[in-house]
């Protein structure tokens, strides 16, 4: 009931637009500042549909796809999934006060989230607040994950397994950006509340930082009164590349309760790195991420439990065709390739001194159709390699996936 009554208000408004629209009515609204744009800016930088009068722009993005995928022979035959659909709603409240949500369905409305719903205070160029829920600007993906910006069916593993994948929470921040020539420099940063003790008691049985997500109470309450921290800053040069650095970092655990002591403060912090360029003449799109994570874990807990981890991808996007295709004027086919490595374990063992080897390397090929920028059909064959704790032979997944992606 409390999914109907969320989703109740956006319907209605969705109806009442579609009741007034008339062709000579609709518009796109403008993607922020084209050339210039940097991940951190990607939450605004999407098609938005606006309606005659109406003080609102919707928009909104879906992806489905069919895999048939099997791990060390065996499978579970072909698999339809619905993936996922999101729904944006943006409002210019004054000259400079603007309002973003985005509400996701995924797995065919199974989970409903309201991932970001912030509000912007524009002040200065440099300096400008924001608050609401908003998404911790940890690497790049988290920020810039909408479907139809990737030629792959899958989220980077270290997006999803290793950082928790559009990791948003409540709090407030300011950001800022300045531009010279070629050059755009970008800030921002927030308090916001952050993870809890799920990070190290889950069902996964290891050191799990999306196991977060799993917390929907952290857009009401603290886990245990002290913020997490959340700061990137990115510099971009148009002609050569974009390169980001971020930190998130706080207490995760419950030290203490109504003035007793519980625990010694035990801190999670994560830094990140992220880049992405074109190369000249080729036009081959490199983009590629790196996180470590550094986790206090209690002595009490085995080895299984990581001190540190660390994981990222790296994405090759070549154009091989450009022009008409099936009557779409300005259609492109890309050949692409994801490299993605995890450690969820860095270190050694402490009584045979041997390493742990609890990861996972993915090597994933694909070929994808753009009719147009914003809708990408996608063919991808993925294959990875995943090894346990004790390093036993890795358990081999292979497969081919085939799905599309679209704004609307």
């Amino acid at each position: 009931m409390k999914k109907l009554f969320l989703v109740l208000p956006f319907t209605l408004l969705a109806a009442a637009a579609m009741a007034q629209i008339d062709s000579t009515l609709l518009r796109r609204k403008p993607k922020d500042a084209a050339a210039n744009a940097l991940n951190m800016n990607a939450v605004y930088n999407r098609p938005f549909l606006s309606v005659a009068k109406l003080p609102v722009a919707l928009g909104g993005y879906v992806e489905a796809n069919w895999q048939h995928l099997g791990t060390n022979g065996v499978t579970e035959g072909h698999q339809f999934q619905m993936r996922r659909m999101s729904l944006f709603v943006a409002s210019t409240v004054y000259k400079r006060i603007k309002f973003l949500s985005e509400i996701e369905f995924e797995d065919g409305a199974k989970e409903i989230s309201l991932e970001y719903a912030a509000l912007d205070m524009e002040v200065h160029p440099l300096f400008n607040i924001r608050g609401g829920i908003v998404l911790n600007p940890i690497g790049a993906f988290n920020q810039n994950h909408d479907g139809p910006k990737w030629e792959f069916v899958d989220r980077p593993i270290s997006a999803t397994q290793l950082l928790p994948d559009t990791w948003s929470n409540v709090g407030f921040g300011v950001y800022g950006k300045k531009y010279q020539d070629s050059w755009v420099f970008a800030y921002e940063a927030y308090v916001t509340n952050g993870f809890d003790d799920r990070i190290i008691d889950n069902r996964e049985g290891k050191t799990f930082l999306p196991a977060a997500k799993q917390n929907p109470a952290r857009f009401e309450e603290s886990f245990n009164g002290v913020p997490l921290i959340t700061a990137k800053a990115a510099i971009r040069n148009k002609r050569i590349a974009e390169v980001g650095l971020s930190y998130m970092g706080g207490i995760y655990n419950k030290f203490q309760d109504e003035g007793v002591v519980l625990d010694a403060r035990r801190r999670v912090d994560v830094m990140a790195l992220d880049m992405n360029t074109t190369l000249p003449k080729l036009n081959t799109a490199i983009t590629g991420e790196w996180a470590w994570i550094s986790v206090d874990v209690p002595a009490t807990y085995t080895q299984q439990y990581a001190n540190k981890q660390r994981g990222g991808f790296i994405d090759f996007v070549q154009p091989v065709y450009k022009r008409s295709l099936m009557g779409f004027e300005k259609s492109v086919v890309n050949a692409a390739c994801r490299v993605e490595y995890v450690d969820w374990n860095v270190g050694k063992f402490e009584v045979t001194g041997g390493n742990i080897a609890d990861h996972l390397l993915a090597v994933v090929p694909a070929l994808s159709w753009r009719p147009t920028s914003q809708t990408v059909v996608r063919l991808n064959y993925r294959y990875s390699w995943k090894t346990d704790v004790l390093g036993n032979p890795p358990i081999k997944t292979a497969g081919f996936q085939l799905g599309f992606s679209s704004y609307f």
